[in-house]
């Protein structure tokens, strides 16, 4: 039909799903012993049960398992193999459930009428050039004024760094909370990062009277300023720039956050840049507005 190759798809018939395949690697059905020879998994198989039925070694689980065979048959054996030879036999013990100390709260819709009613808060990491490290960036946002009011920037990033980095922020905008008062003053959303979930985190929001809610897994959209504004710094920032060491990292990401602050212009404030709308909003120029989240 002289029709060009570029022009169409070549397809293929479908091929019946075979759901009783399994996808991966096949597993060998041995070990090898440190002196070269092979030793099936029956026979291994016939170790964890011994295991399983001696009155001490019997509940310590499929990883010493695993440190007991290599020390007394001498095989080359990972804690995998064990876990799946366990799981086949059925004497995996149950799975132990660790309780969080600070129950989790799942975000919700929520109406925002006024600076520092609600934060968001999130890490975005940018790599440096030609070597293995990364700069971590920990900003958060206000959802009212779209103001960046505290920032964190560093090789590593713990809980207790955005701890300190969240401090300063409620100093800078002058939140406060009196002892003995259980009202909520300030709302924190973040995902579930492993520092968001740890004990130093709950602490800190227990102490310092802020309502922590976390959103559901996969859901970066009710996540949805500070990722607009990370986006914003992975565009007009990393990419403009090339980090080749933390200082010049540094650098760049005070210069950017200082001029998203008080220079840039956002279309959803009018093309106020956030500190302006902050400003005209605490002197009543601005009436109060309601953002739907």
């Amino acid at each position: 039909m002289d029709v060009k190759r570029s022009s169409y798809y070549a397809r293929r018939s479908p091929q019946p799903v075979r759901a009783h395949i399994k996808r991966g690697r096949p597993s060998p059905g041995f070990s090898e012993h440190r002196d070269g020879f092979r030793v099936p998994d029956e026979q291994i198989e016939e170790y964890l049960m011994e295991y399983y039925h001696d009155d001490d070694i019997g509940g310590l689980g499929y990883k010493k398992w695993t440190s007991l065979i290599r020390d007394q048959y001498q095989l080359i054996i990972n804690k995998k193999k064990v876990y799946r030879l366990c799981k086949k036999l059925d004497i995996l013990k149950e799975r132990r459930v660790k309780k969080s100390k600070h129950p989790r709260r799942l975000a919700r819709n929520r109406v925002i009428t006024g600076p520092n009613q609600l934060w968001q808060v999130d890490i975005k990491y940018g790599h440096i050039i030609n070597s293995n490290y990364f700069v971590f960036v920990c900003c958060a946002i206000d959802v009212y004024d779209r103001q960046i009011v505290g920032v964190f920037k560093g090789p590593t990033c713990r809980a207790k760094d955005i701890t300190i980095m969240l401090v300063k922020a409620m100093i800078k905008r002058r939140i406060h909370f009196k002892e003995g008062v259980g009202e909520t003053k300030l709302i924190i959303r973040t995902d579930n990062g492993p520092q968001f979930v740890s004990d130093i985190f709950g602490d800190f929001c227990a102490h310092q009277k802020i309502y922590h809610e976390r959103i559901p897994k996969k859901t970066p959209d009710m996540n949805a300023y500070i990722e607009s504004f990370y986006s914003q710094l992975q565009r007009e920032c990393f990419k403009r720039h090339t980090f080749t060491f933390f200082d010049e990292a540094y650098y760049h990401i005070e210069q950017y956050i200082d001029f998203y602050n008080k220079v840039r212009p956002h279309g959803s404030l009018n093309d106020r840049s956030p500190y302006r709308f902050n400003q005209l909003t605490l002197e009543g120029v601005i009436p109060i507005q309601k953002v739907k989240l």
